[in-house]
């Protein structure tokens, strides 16, 4: 690893640590990260592009830790696809509402770039794993675009979403509502067809 290299590793990680705080500056970003002012610019153009990346590889790290690749799907594990599919959206909708800011960039990155390794795709493929049943992939893939879409459009709505979901999403028992109502009505759907 070149020394620009391990430059720009140095200011991702100052910038993570710092993310959390109001008001972050590319100061405190080169002072965190000991490296000048100039080599922000250098690798990442500008400090919102940094914080952009930062806060995709951090809502990215925490998708890995819900990755479906670690259940045995040979194991039963008495649950529907209905169930499952709720169980993963409410977690997953509870860590990024918590996380919201930081959410609302990630998400409209994935809009401007969005690829197969993008942060709503992954998020995407992670729900089509809830659903084991004989279900054609098609739908699946439907399923997992449409509920993820929603999550993203509702979190976006922020102090909106009473209007324009019927939820308020301020408590936990709204949002645990609402996801098992999108849920449902999603599956229902996609029975009748």
């Amino acid at each position: 690893m070149s020394n620009h290299e391990d430059a720009g590793e140095s200011i991702i990680r100052a910038t993570i640590e710092l993310i959390d705080i109001r008001n972050i500056t590319a100061r405190s970003i080169s002072i965190k990260s000991g490296v000048s002012l100039g080599l922000i610019n250098y690798h990442f153009g500008s400090k919102d592009n940094l914080i952009t990346i930062c806060c995709n590889r951090m809502i990215n790290r925490t998708l890995m830790e819900f990755s479906p690749d670690k259940v045995d799907y040979s194991e039963p594990d008495g649950l529907t696809d209905k169930e499952r599919l709720t169980s993963y959206a409410q977690q997953t909708f509870e860590f990024v509402y918590k996380n919201r800011s930081m959410t609302k960039i990630s998400i409209l990155s994935d809009f401007k770039d969005y690829s197969p390794d993008s942060n709503s795709a992954l998020t995407q493929t992670g729900f089509m794993y809830a659903l084991r049943g004989k279900m054609p992939e098609t739908k699946k893939r439907h399923i997992a675009f449409a509920l993820a879409s929603i999550m993203q459009t509702a979190l976006l709505a922020g102090d909106n979403s009473k209007s324009i979901t019927g939820y308020s999403l301020k408590t936990k028992k709204q949002r645990d509502a609402f996801i098992s109502d999108t849920v449902t009505m999603l599956m229902e759907g996609a029975n009748e067809q």
